[in-house]
């Protein structure tokens, strides 16, 4: 038999690696147009049938239209400024174009309308779909939180917003 397999082997190496790269850029874009409140863009890396639960249940939606609306009315104020990040993508493919996901996630929002500044960790998990035009998009997803802090801005002397996405259009006030 020699080498008669390896070539194939090799093969699903880079289509496995080449899926795994796709859905860790989805899960990215997800997270950018989330902080960056582009929501065109976000209702693109989920499917139409999509399933949320958001701080460990306390929010659902079922659907891309009850999804985007909710993160809409929650996260939508200008005022109001997130910084998702994940990493350690722990990523398992399925032969029939299904994969999970488990991420871990730091974020910060600072909320200028309840003047505090929430912090935590926690940690996604989703399930993606490579869809009929071949990207994979999140068809679950969800998050519980590991611990989550809040401190009120004003008990911060000498706190200052100095720049914000859409305020100063990202320039900082300091130079």
């Amino acid at each position: 038999m020699g080498d008669e397999g390896a070539g194939d082997e090799s093969a699903m190496t880079a289509v496995a690696s080449a899926s795994i790269q796709a859905i860790q850029r989805c899960k990215y874009r997800y997270l950018r147009a989330l902080d960056q409140k582009d929501w065109d863009t976000l209702a693109d890396t989920l499917t139409d049938d999509v399933s949320a639960a958001y701080g460990g249940g306390a929010h659902t939606a079922s659907g891309r239209d009850a999804v985007m609306a909710f993160l809409r009315d929650v996260l939508g104020d200008e005022r109001i400024l997130t910084s998702h990040r994940v990493h350690h993508p722990e990523i398992e493919l399925f032969g029939d174009g299904r994969a999970t996901a488990v991420w871990a996630m730091d974020d910060v929002v600072i909320h200028q309308p309840a003047g505090v500044l929430i912090s935590g960790a926690g940690f996604y998990e989703d399930e993606l779909r490579r869809c009929a035009d071949g990207q994979w998009r999140i068809c679950v997803t969800g998050y519980r939180r590991t611990y989550e802090q809040m401190v009120p801005t004003a008990s911060m002397p000498g706190w200052q917003l100095t720049a914000s996405w859409w305020e100063t259009n990202g320039r900082s006030l300091l130079g």
